[in-house]
């Protein structure tokens, strides 16, 4: 490259720098003024996420979450974010891309409070939408079959049509025929359950060898899973770029990715069908810029959740900003006391009605959360 020429971008990234993280004025309204977070439990499922409010001089506070948020990274957070303005989410966004967490939850939070001061849903901030529903995706629960039935079960009769069942566990490496087979009759059996209208994602926790998600993917071809999901390690891309070649099944990644790099690598080798960002590391900004590259090149969006409801109401925005979108998962707690909890923290946000969930309508994420139930704040 000439070397003016690197020296002109050179100069411009620095004076762009310095005018995007310019101290907000004392006039501006969207001035944040604090960062909150606290850590909730759900009754009986034990399941955690931290939660975490942007306040502004405005009055406006917005909503994020994430799965953890320790002191440490919160005082950080802080010392980034305060006397910026909540329209800055891009640049702040950047500066906390090292805590991921940290950098999801709080880009949902400052989104919300630019949709709030705009009088406007976040998709519609976002240029959205893209669709009035979003497809929905419950993970089913238990140890066996008969739990995984009932688990099927309950979420079926709440208006879920798609689900995501875990991969009966290998015995051993390599263990072949007999793996395939427990987990041919699995799906079979599930399937049977949720009548004609069901479908499927396995989900594999990139637990698998090779050699096994081999022959798991032969296996359950004829009864057509969504996907397999991470069905081994992305640390061998070599033995996925087998698997991707010799089968029709799809396959999804990305649970464990927040840098484009890693992601590029799978879209460069033609090695994914359905990218699944985690919501938790990537917050809302950070995933539709991974959507942007997924599109260029025929690949669906279906981002991974296990957190909260305040990530959910995010997630369905997201959804409605994406034109590559598929399906969203939105966690199923067994038990009916965690599923009162998250309605009771933000509200009726995760109701399904044959297999969609309705957008939101409210400025912001549209959320009312109920503060008493947030549980112990992160000093």
């Amino acid at each position: 490259m000439d070397r003016a020429l690197m020296l002109r971008r050179t100069r411009l990234a620095a004076f762009q720098s310095r005018v995007a993280m310019a101290p907000a004025s004392a006039a501006n309204p969207l001035k944040i003024s604090g960062v909150r977070a606290w850590t909730v439990r759900e009754p009986d499922s034990g399941s955690t996420y931290a939660v975490v409010r942007v306040d502004t001089t405005a009055g406006i506070s917005g909503w994020g979450e994430t799965r953890s948020v320790d002191a440490e990274g919160l005082a950080h957070a802080r010392s980034i974010l305060e006397g910026h303005s909540a329209t800055e989410f891009e640049v702040l966004r950047r500066r906390l891309t090292p805590q991921p967490q940290l950098q999801a939850a709080t880009n949902m939070a400052l989104l919300d409070i630019v949709g709030q001061a705009a009088k406007a849903p976040v998709y519609q901030v976002l240029g959205g939408p893209t669709r009035h529903k979003v497809r929905v995706l419950a993970p089913l629960t238990g140890q066996d079959d008969a739990a995984l039935l009932e688990s099927l079960q309950k979420a079926r009769t709440a208006g879920f049509r798609a689900f995501a069942a875990p991969a009966a566990p290998a015995t051993a490496a390599n263990s072949g025929q007999p793996f395939a087979l427990a987990n041919r009759k699995r799906l079979e059996s599930l399937r049977a359950a949720a009548g004609d209208a069901g479908e499927f994602v396995i989900d594999c926790g990139a637990s698998l060898t090779a050699g096994d998600a081999a022959s798991l993917s032969a296996a359950l071809e004829h009864l057509h899973p969504l996907w397999l999901d991470e069905p081994c390690p992305l640390s061998n891309l070599a033995a996925i770029r087998k698997i991707a070649s010799e089968r029709v099944t799809p396959l999804g990644f990305g649970r464990s990715l927040y840098q484009g790099g890693a992601f590029q690598d799978l879209l460069r080798d033609d090695l994914i069908d359905v990218f699944r960002p985690d919501l938790a590391l990537n917050g809302i900004s950070q995933i539709r810029r991974f959507a942007a590259l997924a599109e260029s090149n025929y690949i669906a969006v279906a981002p991974y959740h296990t957190g909260g409801p305040i990530a959910t109401a995010a997630a369905l925005h997201l959804a409605a900003s994406m034109p590559n979108f598929f399906i969203q998962q939105i966690p199923f707690p067994a038990s009916d006391s965690a599923r009162r909890f998250r309605a009771d923290l933000a509200g009726s946000i995760e109701n399904a009605v044959d297999g969609y969930a309705a957008l939101p309508v409210g400025p912001g994420l549209g959320l009312k959360v109920n503060a008493s139930l947030l549980g112990k704040e992160v000093a």
